[in-house]
C-alpha cells in the first residue's frame, strides 16, 4: 500500500460520529420523550426497530455507491439527507396522531445516515494497512457508540431544557464539525472500466462468490444470532421510569457518560480482535454483554442499579461492536467492499432489530426483569453453541479467511 495512501486509523472515529448522532437521537432522545408523550413502551420500541430496520437494507445501495461518484461526494449526500429528516423530526408534534410521520421521518434519518457509512466502509476497506484494521474497527464502532451517546443524551437534555427543534439544530451543525475530517483522507474515486451492468454484474457473481466461501457463511449465522446486540440500549430511555430515574439523569448516563465508556469499550475491543483474534474477541465480549443485564435483573429497582447498569452495559456493548466490525472485515476481502461490509453489516443489523421488538413486547407483557432475563439467557445460549460449532469447523480447517 503506498504510503500516500494509508489513512489513520482514528479518522475513521470522527466520519462515523454523525451516524451516531442521529442514531442516538431517535433512539434515547426521541423515546424518552414519546414515551412521556403517550406512546407505550411497545409502540416506542417499534419506531425505534424501525430504525434499526433501515440498517438492515444499507447492502441495496451498496453498488451505489461502489459503481458511482467518489467515496467523498457519497458521504455529503448521505450527510445532507439526514440532517434534512432530523430536523423534520424537530419540527413535527410528539403525540400519538403523528406516530407514522415520525416514523417515517425516522426511517428516512437512517437511511441516509448509510450513506455517511458506506464511503466510511470503503475507507476503512481500501485505506487502513491490515495489521490496523482491528483497532479501525474499534475506532468505527467507537465513534458511532459515542455519536449514539452524544445523540441521545445531548439531544434529550436540549429537548427537555430548550426545545426539540434547538436539539436538532446544535446536533446537525455538531455533524458537520466532526465530518470535516473527511478532508484529511485521500479520496477513491470510482474508476469506470465496463458498462454499468457489467460491472453490477461482477459485483453479484463476487458476492455470491463470497457467500460460497465456509468462513462467510459462518459469519453470516454467527451476527444473525442475539449475541452481543445491545438491544436493550434503545429501550433504556423509555422504561426508566421502572428504576425511578428522571430525564437528567437519563440524559447524562445514556448520554455522555455512555458516550464516553462505549469509545473506551470499543477501543479495547479493536486491541483484543487484533492481538487474541476475531472469534475470541467477538465470543467473550458477547458473553460479557450477556451477565450485565442478568445481573441488573436480580437487582433491586432504584436509580443507582439503572445507571451502573447501563453504564456497564454500554462497555459491554462498545466491546461486542468493535468484535462485530473485526469480524466482518476478517470475512470480506477487498474486493467490492462497501458492498460486502454494507450486506453483512446489514445482516448484523437484524437481531438488533428483532431484538429491540422482543424486549418492547416482553417488558409490557412482563416487567422489565424478565426483559432482561431474557436477553440474558438468549446471549449466553449462544455463546456457548457457537463455541462447540466453531471449535468442530476450526479442527475442520473449514474457516479459511478472504483474501481478494
Amino acid at each position: 500500500m503506498p504510503e500516500k495512501t494509508v489513512t489513520r486509523p482514528f479518522y475513521i472515529f470522527f466520519l462515523v460520529i454523525h451516524a451516531g448522532l442521529s442514531q442516538g437521537y431517535v433512539s434515547i432522545a426521541l423515546p424518552y420523550l414519546l414515551a412521556h408523550n403517550g406512546f407505550s413502551v411497545s409502540a416506542t420500541a417499534g419506531i425505534v426497530a424501525l430504525a434499526v430496520f433501515a440498517n438492515v437494507w444499507r447492502f441495496l445501495w451498496g453498488p451505489i455507491v461502489d459503481l458511482s461518484l467518489s467515496l467523498h461526494k457519497w458521504y455529503w449526500i448521505g450527510l445532507s439527507g439526514s440532517m434534512a429528516a432530523i430536523l423534520l423530526i424537530s419540527i413535527l408534534p410528539l403525540d400519538v396522531k403523528s406516530g407514522l410521520i415520525i416514523s417515517v421521518a425516522v426511517f428516512v434519518s437512517q437511511v441516509a445516515g448509510t450513506f455517511t457509512l458506506l464511503p466510511v466502509n470503503g475507507f476503512m476497506a481500501k485505506r487502513i494497512e491490515e495489521k490496523n484494521k482491528g483497532i479501525a474497527a474499534g475506532w468505527y464502532q467507537a465513534g458511532g457508540l459515542v455519536g449514539v451517546g452524544l445523540g441521545g443524551g445531548a439531544g434529550l437534555w436540549l429537548a427537555e431544557h430548550y426545545s426539540l427543534l434547538i436539539a436538532g439544530i446544535v446536533l446537525c451543525v455538531a455533524s458537520v464539525i466532526f465530518s470535516l475530517v473527511i478532508f484529511l483522507i485521500k479520496d477513491i474515486h470510482y474508476q469506470k472500466q465496463n458498462s454499468v451492468l457489467h460491472e453490477i454484474t461482477l459485483i453479484g457473481k463476487d458476492v455470491l462468490a463470497m457467500l460460497k466461501v465456509p468462513l462467510t457463511l459462518f459469519v453470516i449465522i454467527l451476527i444473525l444470532l442475539p449475541i452481543g446486540t445491545g438491544a436493550a440500549a434503545n429501550v433504556w430511555a423509555a422504561i426508566a421510569d421502572d428504576w425511578k430515574t428522571g430525564a437528567d439523569t437519563v440524559a447524562l448516563v445514556t448520554g455522555v457518560l455512555s458516550g464516553l465508556l462505549s469509545a473506551v469499550g470499543c477501543v479495547a475491543g479493536g486491541y483484543l480482535a487484533d492481538r487474541k483474534g476475531v472469534w475470541f474477541a467477538y465470543l467473550s465480549c458477547g458473553l460479557f454483554c450477556a451477565l450485565v443485564p442478568l445481573i441488573m435483573a436480580l437487582m433491586p429497582y432504584r436509580p443507582w442499579v439503572y445507571i451502573s447498569g447501563v453504564m456497564v452495559y454500554t462497555f459491554g456493548t462498545g466491546l461486542v461492536y468493535a468484535a462485530f466490525s473485526a469480524v466482518v472485515l476478517y470475512a470480506i476481502g477487498k474486493k467490492n467492499v462497501a458492498t460486502k461490509f454494507s450486506l453483512l453489516s446489514s445482516i448484523g443489523n437484524i437481531p438488533v432489530m428483532y431484538m429491540t421488538v422482543f424486549d418492547g413486547w416482553a417488558h409490557d407483557k412482563y416487567n422489565s426483569k424478565y426483559m432482561l432475563l431474557a436477553e440474558a439467557v438468549a446471549g449466553i445460549l449462544f455463546v456457548v453453541i457457537v463455541i462447540i460449532v466453531l471449535k468442530r469447523l476450526n479442527a475442520k480447517n473449514w474457516l479459511v479467511q478472504v483474501t481478494e
